[in-house]
């Protein structure tokens, strides 16, 4: 499994910035927010695309994914129930797909809580959005890319809050490019289940394609202060270990403590040696 690192963490540098201090690090690769790249990615021209991938790759690093799709251009939501908005959307995701295939990039993550909230008709905008990711799977598919739709819990979003309703929106929706992606913060609020055992069984079925680490509180992997221990990384990063999982692990705190960087160093010090003390028994 490649260990890579959500690029906004290292906002305000820019991307050669970023690529340098990730490889320092020992990361394998970015996860990449489009709109750190342009306020409209989907304008990006294929030099800028080229460019960007070059910088990535020039630092010995890869783009494991594309995560926030909805963010950039502003005025995006799956949900929308004008026509104007739907249209805006479709095409703005489907330039999203297009931008991490030149990227590189093997999966997209849709996550995005506040362009895909239900409001006034539930019913017709949960179709909305299974159309949409019908169109969005169907066109990842054709580049040979996997696109990931995220369970977010409800404080967030009213819309797909644990990973047995995203996939059945993948069922419905019949796209084979659609998969689910498991990250710890939302899992832990949402799910029932231990992790290492959601992880095992999505990854057993064909649907786990993904998996973001950060904590319950929002931080880093490893800065947990659940006193259940329901984000606990260990027993999942032992669990995709057994299983072989050979997706990208992808870190994503949502608050930086003590800072991006800092945050970023000290997640890929506790995952590698979680990994490292599943590998060697007896490891402190």
């Amino acid at each position: 499994m490649k260990l890579t690192l959500c690029n906004e963490v290292l906002a305000p540098m820019n991307l050669k910035e970023q690529c340098a201090f990730t490889a320092a690090l020992g990361y394998d690769g970015l996860e990449i927010a489009p709109f750190t790249l342009a306020e409209d990615p989907t304008a990006l021209s294929q030099r800028d695309i080229a460019d960007a991938r070059a910088i990535v790759e020039d630092h010995g690093l890869v783009v494991s994914s594309l995560h926030w799709l909805a963010m950039a251009p502003k005025g995006l939501s799956i949900t929308a129930l004008d026509s104007p908005t739907q249209q805006r959307t479709r095409d703005a995701l489907l330039r999203i797909v297009d931008l991490a295939a030149g990227l590189g990039a093997k999966t997209l993550v849709h996550g995005s809580p506040a362009q895909r909230r239900f409001d006034d008709d539930p019913v017709r905008q949960r179709a909305i959005a299974i159309a949409h990711f019908a169109a969005l799977g169907a066109h990842a598919g054709a580049c040979g890319l996997t696109y990931c739709i995220e369970a977010i819990n409800r404080t967030e979003c009213n819309f797909i809050n644990r990973l047995e309703q995203a996939e059945a929106i993948i069922e419905e929706a019949g796209a084979p490019a659609l998969k689910l992606m498991l990250d710890v913060s939302h899992a832990a609020q949402e799910e029932s289940e231990p992790l290492a055992a959601l992880a095992e069984r999505y990854w057993t079925n064909g649907r786990l394609a993904h998996v973001q680490l950060n904590a319950i509180n929002r931080q880093g992997p490893g800065q947990s202060d659940d006193p259940a221990a329901r984000d606990d990384i260990a027993p999942l990063m032992a669990r995709l270990s057994a299983i072989r999982y050979s997706g990208a692990v992808a870190m994503e705190p949502f608050v930086y403590v003590p800072d991006g960087p800092g945050c970023a160093a000290r997640a890929i010090g506790y995952v590698r040696g979680v990994l490292e003390a599943e590998r060697v028994p007896g490891t402190p």
